[in-house]
C-alpha cells in the first residue's frame, strides 16, 4: 500500500478519518492524498468549463486552500508526504474518479452515522463510495485516538465470489499483523446447522495462506446485530465486509448489511468490494 485518499468537508468527522490516515501513512511509508470537493450551482460550473473567473468561486477556492495549509500544519502529519486537491464536481463522482486517475490504494472517509432523514442528508455520500469503490473504503465513525486492527472481525457468507476481495482482506491484515476473526452470522432467514457452516467455511480458506486467523458462528436475530453483537464480544478493533455494486447495496446475505453497518456501528468498517 503506497496511496492513501482521504476525502474531506473540514468536519469533525473528516478530521477523525485524517487522524487515522495519519497513522496509517506512517506505519506504511504512503503518500497522503486531501481531497475537497466543491459541488457548485450549474451555471457557476459552465462558466469555469468556459474559462471564465467568478469571484464567488475563486474564494470557495481560496478559503479551501487556506484551511488546507492549516490542515497540514497539524503535528500527527509531521513527516508525511501530503498533497491537496480543490475539484468541482459531485462529491461521491469526484472521490471515485480521483481515485482511480491517481491510482489510490486505500481511501479513509469520516462518516456521521446518523439515522433516518440525516442519515440520507449525511451519510450518501460516504455510502455511495463504499458501494462504487473498486478499491478497499475505510469508514471512521468517530475520534478513535490510537488506531489498531489487533481484533480484526471479518464477516462474510464465504461464498466463491468472496474469494477475490478476501485475498485483498488478507494483505490488509498483513499490514496490521491482525488476529483475524473469521465468522459466519446465521439467523432465522438464514439457518445453517454448524456442522454445515463449519464446512462452508473450512472448504472456502483451504486455498489461503492466513496466519493467525479463527473460524466462528454466531447466531443472533438478523445479520447486522450479529455483527456488531460478535465484534463487541470479541472487542473489535475493525470489522471487514465484502460490497456488491451491482445491486446498489450489499450483496451479503438477505440485506444491506455493509451500508448498513456504515451508519450505525462506532467501529471502524472496512469494506471490499466483489
Amino acid at each position: 500500500m503506497e496511496r492513501i485518499l482521504v476525502p474531506t468537508d473540514f468536519s469533525e468527522h473528516a478530521e477523525d478519518a485524517l487522524k487515522v490516515a495519519a497513522q496509517i501513512a506512517k506505519k506504511n511509508n504512503c503518500k497522503m492524498f486531501l481531497l475537497h470537493m466543491l459541488e457548485l450551482p450549474s451555471q457557476m460550473s459552465d462558466a469555469i468549463s468556459g474559462g471564465s473567473s467568478i469571484p464567488e468561486v475563486m474564494l470557495f477556492i481560496k478559503k479551501a486552500n487556506e484551511t488546507f495549509q492549516k490542515i497540514k500544519e497539524r503535528p500527527y502529519l509531521n513527516g508525511i508526504s501530503v498533497s491537496e486537491t480543490v475539484h468541482f464536481e459531485r462529491a461521491s463522482d469526484g472521490i471515485l474518479s480521483f481515485s482511480k486517475k491517481n491510482k489510490i490504494d486505500l481511501i479513509i472517509m469520516g462518516s456521521h452515522g446518523s439515522s433516518g432523514i440525516e442519515e440520507i442528508l449525511i451519510g450518501s455520500n460516504t455510502e455511495k463510495v463504499v458501494r462504487l469503490s473498486d478499491i478497499p473504503v475505510l469508514v471512521i465513525k468517530k475520534d478513535i485516538g490510537k488506531f489498531e486492527a489487533r481484533n480484526f472481525v471479518f464477516a462474510s457468507d464465504f461464498s466463491q465470489e468472496i474469494k477475490k476481495p478476501f485475498k485483498k482482506m488478507i494483505e490488509f491484515t498483513k499490514i496490521f499483523d491482525a488476529n483475524l476473526f473469521l465468522v459466519m452470522i446465521c439467523t432465522p432467514n438464514s439457518f445453517k446447522t454448524t456442522l454445515v457452516s463449519e464446512k462452508i467455511m473450512k472448504d472456502f480458506i483451504a486455498n489461503f495462506n492466513i496466519q493467525n486467523y479463527s473460524l466462528h458462528i454466531f447466531n443472533d436475530g438478523n445479520v447486522e446485530k450479529g455483527i456488531i453483537n460478535f465484534s463487541n464480544s470479541i472487542n473489535a478493533d475493525l470489522i471487514g465486509l465484502c460490497t456488491h455494486g451491482r445491486t446498489g447495496l450489499a450483496h451479503f446475505f438477505n440485506g444491506s448489511i455493509s451500508e448498513d453497518l456504515v451508519n450505525h456501528t462506532i467501529k471502524p468498517v472496512i469494506t471490499f468490494k466483489i
